[in-house]
């Protein structure tokens, strides 16, 4: 599937405990809980402050990207309802990555491993990847756990520098082979 194809209209991912299935209007009053924090505003490129007006744009811009073939963005939930968190897959000429957000009254719980699991699964298996990354920031104690739990490994690559919300970063980049 070239990154040029787009997504299916709907998806909704089972395993490991988990339904990661698509972020409706109705999640909207929940998203700013998630996401409106300062760890989340630290270490991910999601707005800050995070208000149901960001909620809208994030739903928004998450339709146009998978409409798009670049990326897809479910939520996380134990049974299908209220979301926990957020997990993404996103295609890049690079590479297919994997991100994540697990909202802070949620953490804890395996979550983030997860949706990873999950996610790299759908990759591999109905997307055809051979690989899939996390970019993250060695600093972040949080997501080196979550890489090293779902089974990634950190890959011999130049960092990946940049800045973002007026902060220098250098991503590493973590990869999880097709089984």
């Amino acid at each position: 599937m070239s990154s040029t194809t787009s997504f299916p209209e709907r998806i909704e991912l089972s395993g490991e405990g988990l339904v990661l299935r698509d972020w409706t209007e109705a999640d909207l009053a929940a998203m700013p809980e998630l996401f409106d924090h300062p760890d989340i505003a630290y270490w991910t490129p999601i707005v800050s402050p995070f208000d149901e007006e960001a909620a809208r744009k994030r739903l928004h811009r998450d339709r146009q990207l998978r409409k798009d073939g670049t990326a897809i963005l479910l939520a996380i939930t134990v049974d299908g309802g209220a979301p926990l968190g957020e997990v993404m897959l996103r295609r890049a000429p690079e590479g297919t990555e994997i991100g994540y957000a697990v909202g802070p009254a949620h953490r804890g719980r395996g979550l983030a491993v997860r949706a990873v699991r999950v996610m790299a699964a759908y990759a591999f298996e109905q997307l055809g990847t051979d690989q899939v990354v996390l970019e993250l920031e060695a600093e972040n104690a949080a997501s080196v756990a979550v890489a090293t739990r779902a089974g990634f490994r950190l890959l011999d690559v130049p960092l990946i520098t940049g800045e973002e919300k007026g902060r220098p970063f250098a991503l590493q980049t973590w990869g999880l082979d097709r089984p």
